[in-house]
């Protein structure tokens, strides 16, 4: 950036405002493309400029990207995106300042269920895959009532996808608006979405590609099926609730009529019970191993099976095995291969039909039941056949929800689509493993929750889904002479094609009259899991295979900022799909943020009703006030949303457009590169050095919190103390006047690039009054910048000297209630008599700001400084 050549008071305004800075700023930064990433400067190693050093995969070091996280388009952004988002902008603004070419995308992440769920309460609608497209039909434009939502107006699949395109579009909008207030620095110009045309496109790819190399895969497997959303659910998107259950204590009939006790909290599933297992150390049930027991209610014979996995101190410590109700239950089928009785379907109630071996005649009470009645159903039936032992015990317990539901998971058999992620197999796990020490974490502990995760795994990835808005699986499926899929050897677009959707085009070779005909063809009904395209999210933005001269700039990326919750989905995901695909990292550091808390420091949510939405805030105290608060939380710890510290922003960026303007009417301005000479202006100049030099290294780090710290608690110092301590030597001429606003203008250049990360609009704002160019593309200040500014050397020291002196006095004047322009005249320094010499560099500027006509020193006769003033 070049100096302005403007007089001391060129472009400072008569009454400095906030106000209205946000509108004008914003618009001018999106006119003039401050924060555009200039592609043709992004070097490749072995191509073009030789300024970026190499770095792996083939990138030059000039570029900084970043893969910023794709916000879920399904509601309003709160103050856990203001935190999270600022850190990152922080980050970008001021690897940009350091001269890199910062590639910071936006996206918006608007595919999947949470979208869908949006569209039927706003619109009181359901997806019918069975309905004629209606190009006529047109939704309610009044918002439905309660009563509509209970009894939705079925529309097709097309009619349902373009509700969800036209509801995202609109909630993009209010989120685009309301990241533009926040200052964020993104170029605008690389927005994507996860439905958009490219996503589609880049996610069948990827799938097609992991076909082919053998790493997705489709089985008919048990599965966790949310009955509300009707979809199956992948194990990272599980939670634990507490809620209430209680256990009952069944008979079952062992050998030569032997009493056998089993504890269960789901009597329901007891015609789906398979077998019984017991500890293989249990020595209680060690002779009935290998034998059978019969089901009370059904009669039917069971096997005992022994399985490490009983408890022997969990209820009777023999457990029935049933198909099925937890996990475990599946571990157990699997490892002891056992039998499958399928009792409950997708809709969540028990099937019309007994599974084969057990009678119609009890189970007719149990069909098309809910799971809550089946429950019912079952005790009563155990009361009256007296194999109910005593009165079910109510507890409390954990029960596996789909995070996004409201109704506890099933397990029912589907045939669905899997990838390969480690959960199978321990080569690839290990490889997986190896990558997250590869990764930088911030903090560092947030890696142990990744190898928590990674080695924890017990399947492997189920990426497709029963829903409708979302990526299609790529695939269709001959219909042989009856009309059954072949589900062994899908048929596959050419890449050039996509993206495809089979549920409305037919595969190569076919046309549509042959759809869902004897041989013929059927589409995949299926969609892709939103987090298998969110996991692509550098290939998205970057343009994998269709802008391959990007992908090679900014690929791998530099950072991944995100939320901790999500390091099992989102970056686990992503790590998953850049290994297999491009056998690296998809970035060098991940940075992760911690929660937005309440006062009462309770974690913020939806669910709560303790949500703060942001807004209302920003137009109220101004978006530096909020970013300000923002900042002040480090990545991966949590921090207490706080009225009253974005109160103190707002005083700050006050304080900091007032300070500037009487800086820069002292004659700043003219001043800037000369040298400061002046022990006290040397003092200010050094210890702002040592601030540069420790900002510097902590946004180095991602400590964003740190820099400001430092920055803030020296800005104050200049404002209170040294600002007081150099007008009247600023006001006047002469050498030492040149040395005061040389300090001035160096002290304010730099602080406002300092705060320039965090406070962007009043940076902007001030900077924009003495200098040309955007602050925001101006270089980072450095150690040798304001070292070239100080003449001879500085000691920090005598400005704390000097701030002590003149803070006693001040002290002395506000006791006796006098004003601070009151003259003292006689001050007596009392002290070390090295201290009072080093008093005496700069007692001139003491006694000037002190109006203190005489200043005796008086050496020794104090342990520390002491200034007695007599008026």
């Amino acid at each position: 950036m070049t100096d302005t050549a403007r007089t001391a008071r060129a472009g400072v305004p008569e009454r400095p405002t906030l106000d209205g800075i946000e509108e004008r700023w914003a618009r001018r930064w999106q006119e003039e493309g401050t924060y555009a990433f200039d592609r043709e400067k992004a070097t490749v190693a072995g191509r073009g400029s030789t300024a970026g050093t190499p770095r792996r995969h083939g990138r030059g070091d000039d570029v900084y990207a970043i893969d910023t996280p794709p916000p879920t388009v399904s509601g309003e952004l709160h103050m856990g995106h203001v935190f999270s988002y600022t850190h990152t902008d922080t980050v970008a603004r001021f690897q940009r300042m350091r001269g890199r070419n910062v590639f910071y995308p936006m996206g918006w992440d608007d595919n999947g269920l949470p979208t869908e769920r949006r569209v039927q309460n706003v619109y009181g609608v359901s997806c019918d895959p069975s309905l004629p497209y209606d190009p006529a039909w047109q939704p309610p434009d009044a918002p439905v009532t309660e009563a509509r939502r209970r009894e939705p107006t079925p529309i097709s699949r097309r009619n349902f996808v373009e509700l969800c395109e036209r509801l995202t579009a609109d909630d993009e909008q209010v989120f685009e608006a309301l990241w533009r207030r926040l200052g964020l620095s993104v170029d605008w110009s690389l927005t994507y979405t996860t439905i958009g045309r490219a996503a589609r496109a880049t996610s069948q790819r990827m799938f097609l590609r992991n076909l082919a190399r053998g790493e997705a895969y489709q089985a008919q497997a048990p599965t966790l099926w949310d009955v509300g959303f009707g979809t199956a659910v992948a194990q990272a998107e599980l939670e634990d609730r507490e809620r209430p259950g209680a256990y009952h204590r069944l008979r079952f009939t062992g050998p030569d009529g032997r009493e056998v006790l089993i504890d269960t909290t789901r009597p329901e599933l007891l015609p789906a019970c398979v077998a019984v297992v017991c500890h293989p150390d249990d020595e209680r049930y060690a002779d009935l191993v290998g034998a059978t027991v019969r089901t009370p209610v059904f009669g039917v014979e069971v096997p005992v099976r022994a399985h490490p996995l009983a408890d022997p101190a969990k209820g009777t410590g023999v457990a029935m095995v049933c198909t099925f109700g937890d996990l475990t239950d599946v571990t157990w089928w699997r490892d002891l291969d056992l039998a499958t009785r399928v009792v409950i379907g997708r809709d969540g109630r028990l099937l019309a039909e007994p599974p084969a071996g057990v009678p119609d005649g009890p189970y007719a009470a149990l069909s098309g039941q809910s799971v809550n009645a089946a429950r019912r159903a079952v005790v009563e039936l155990l009361r009256d056949a007296g194999d109910l032992v005593g009165e079910p015990r109510e507890i409390t317990h954990p029960v596996k929800f789909y995070e996004r539901g409201d109704r506890p998971l099933e397990i029912v058999s589907t045939r669905q689509w899997y990838l390969r992620n480690g959960g199978r197999d321990a080569g690839l796990r290990a490889e997986l493993l190896a990558r997250g020490d590869e990764l930088r974490w911030v903090p560092e502990h947030m890696g142990h929750r990744y190898a928590h995760w990674v080695g924890g795994l017990t399947g492997d990835w189920l990426v497709s889904r029963q829903r409708f808005f979302g990526v299609p699986v790529p695939v269709w499926y001959r219909l042989d002479a009856f009309g059954e899929p072949d589900h062994a050897n899908p048929l596959t677009p050419d890449e050039a094609s996509l993206p495809v959707d089979p549920s409305g085009e037919p595969p190569p070779g076919y046309d549509e009259s042959q759809r869902g005909v004897p041989g013929g063809f059927v589409g995949d009904p299926d969609v892709l899991d939103t987090w298998a395209t969110s996991s692509l999210t550098p290939q998205i933005v970057g343009g994998w295979e269709t802008d391959p001269e990007l992908f090679d700039r900014i690929f791998p990326m530099d950072l991944r900022p995100q939320g901790q919750e999500i390091i099992r989905t989102w970056l686990f995901g992503t790590v998953v799909r850049a290994h297999l695909e491009h056998g690296v990292l998809p970035w060098r550091d991940a940075v992760l943020s911690g929660w937005i808390l309440d006062p009462d420091r309770k974690k913020m949510s939806k669910s709560r009703g303790n949500v703060v939405t942001p807004m209302a805030l920003l137009e109220q105290h101004g978006s530096d006030a909020v970013r300000y608060w923002a900042a002040n939380g480090r990545p991966g710890m949590d921090l207490a949303f706080d009225p009253a510290q974005i109160r103190v922003g707002r005083r700050l960026a006050t304080k900091l457009l007032n300070a500037s303007k009487f800086a820069l009417g002292l004659g700043a301005a003219d001043a800037l590169r000369a040298p400061a000479t002046t022990p006290l202006d040397t003092a200010l100049l050094a210890e702002l050095s040592t601030v540069v030099a420790t900002a510097t290294a902590a946004f180095d780090g991602y400590d964003h919190t740190t820099a400001l710290q430092a920055t803030e608690a020296f800005f104050w110092r200049f404002c209170d103390d040294y600002i007081e301590l150099v007008k009247e030597r600023a006001y006047g001429t002469g050498p030492g006047a040149d040395s005061a606003r040389a300090a001035l203008a160096t002290a304010l250049s730099v602080q406002l690039r300092l705060f320039a990360p965090v406070l962007p609009y009043v940076t902007e704002e001030v900077w924009s009054w003495w200098r040309y160019g955007s602050v925001h593309r101006a270089p980072w200040p450095t150690t040798y910048e304001v070292g070239r500014a100080i003449t001879g050397t500085g000691d920090p020291a005598l400005l704390r000297l000097a701030g002590d002196a003149l803070g006693q006095v001040r002290r002395a004047k506000s006791e006796r209630r006098l004003s601070m322009r009151a003259e003292v005249p006689l001050a007596e320094a009392l002290g070390p008599a090295g201290l009072l010499d080093q008093l005496t560099l700069v007692a001139d500027d003491v006694r000037a700001a002190g109006r203190i006509t005489t200043l005796d020193l008086l050496p020794d006769r104090a342990p520390e400084l002491v200034i007695a003033s007599a008026f």
